[in-house]
């Protein structure tokens, strides 16, 4: 039954049975249906597949409300956006970041060509890239430079961003360990963090998921080199 049903047939406000139904978790029908089950899957060599994905954050130019408070001094909304291009092997979980003025399909698609060089210069080569189903993912100029690299595209599922989970789950680590972790005063200082952090995260910073080993460890075990 619905809120307002449940309301009528008890003779209560709608508003008050409402507020119950929230309080219970049960606010909406949704919350009722069972969650699929998660499907962890981790592909074999690194190359095998990579995940890509964008995330926009708001440029900056002083230190926001989110360190400082509202007032004199702290940036606000409408100075445009930077947007994080993300790149995560699915079996070593090494990434390659940029920042990039859009989202738009020729700044992705030079992206994703020297993500490709990028991982071929550490012994990875590239089959398969997985992406939602973004504009720029779909377009022409995308498809001609998978299509010349020789690589399979594979798309998320619509509505459903856990498929591309492991790229989710860097842009996590990067906004929570980065991009707000400390404040910055500047689009450029926050840009220049960036480098560092992925320095970091690919060799030095332990991975749960792959027994605790860094990217950097992970790639180099999986081709089987000795550092």
């Amino acid at each position: 039954m619905t809120g307002p049903a449940i309301a009528r047939a008890l003779g209560m406000a709608r508003s008050t049975v409402g507020l119950a139904l929230r309080r219970l978790g049960m606010g909406k029908l949704k919350q009722l249906e069972s969650k699929p089950p998660v499907v962890r899957y981790e592909r074999e060599r690194p190359g095998e597949m990579i995940h890509l994905d964008i995330k926009k954050l708001g440029r900056i130019d002083g230190v926001g409300h989110r360190f400082g408070g509202r007032g004199p001094g702290t940036h606000n909304l409408g100075r445009g956006w930077d947007f994080l291009h993300v790149c995560v092997d699915d079996a070593s979980r090494l990434a390659y970041t940029e920042i990039l003025p859009s989202e738009g399909q020729e700044d992705t698609t030079a992206f994703l060509a020297r993500a490709l060089a990028w991982l071929e210069r550490h012994g990875v080569t590239v089959e398969r890239v997985m992406t939602d189903n973004g504009s720029a993912y779909r377009s022409k100029r995308f498809a001609q430079l998978l299509t010349a690299a020789g690589l399979r595209h594979v798309r998320t599922r619509p509505y459903t961003p856990r498929t591309n989970g492991k790229a989710e789950r860097f842009i996590q680590s990067s906004l929570r360990e980065w991009a707000y972790a400390r404040p910055y005063h500047s689009s450029a200082a926050r840009t220049a963090a960036a480098s560092a952090w992925t320095d970091a995260y690919n060799l030095a910073r332990p991975h749960a998921g792959i027994g605790g080993l860094t990217p950097w460890q992970r790639v180099n075990n999986l081709l089987g080199n000795d550092n």
